[in-house]
């Protein structure tokens, strides 16, 4: 009878309920559970508001400033200036437009299945600015000419001596950042922290 409250808990010993041997209850389960759960809406309001910004940026550019001169922001040392990206970052591979469509889908897939055990709320952040840039870049590869699998990127900000890039670059970059920021703090992304 001592054993089946113990696991079970009484109301005079409520933190026996329901221990298991790691010491953590049925209580600690569900609100972990109710934690990583806002943990993955934080990630998908993180990629929602990344791939919008970048999406309606990316409207605009090409409605607006494709075909046109560039736009002095800061005198010369920042334009905006459309241009279509086929490779990847920098301009580089533009010969392998589907197998850059196809890790960024592989990205896309090893996030989503990585958000089941998220409890962290910075690499929640993390991983949705990753996701949202990832999306942002692949919806260009999928619908933009010359065609599926072959689009090429929509670039417009135009730093002095640097690459043309876009919102989802930046998010990319930010979130990417933010990921080794955590790894050298070693925070992992349920929430754990390791030493090494």
């Amino acid at each position: 009878m001592a054993e089946a409250e113990r696991i079970i808990g009484t109301p005079e010993n409520p933190e026996a309920e329901g221990t298991d041997e790691g010491g953590s209850t049925a209580a600690d389960a569900a609100v972990n559970a109710g934690r990583g759960k806002r943990k993955v809406l934080v990630l998908l309001s993180v990629a929602v508001v990344a791939y919008l910004l970048d999406l309606v940026t990316k409207m605009i550019v090409v409605a607006k400033l494709e075909h046109q001169p560039p736009i002095d922001v800061i005198g010369d040392w920042l334009q905006f200036r459309a241009i279509r990206n086929a490779g990847a970052a920098f301009g580089f591979g533009e010969a392998f437009t589907v197998i850059f469509t196809i890790i960024a889908a592989g990205v896309i897939v090893v996030i989503v299945r990585l958000a089941r055990k998220l409890y962290s709320l910075p690499w929640a952040i993390a991983l949705g600015l990753l996701l949202g840039g990832a999306l942002g870049n692949l919806t260009d590869r999928l619908f933009r000419a010359p065609g599926v699998f072959e689009g090429a990127v929509v670039d417009f900000i135009a730093p002095k001596h640097f690459a043309v890039f876009n919102l989802a670059d930046s998010a990319i970059v930010c979130g990417g950042i933010l990921i080794v920021i955590l790894s050298f703090k070693g925070l992992d992304p349920d929430g754990t922290v390791h030493k090494d």
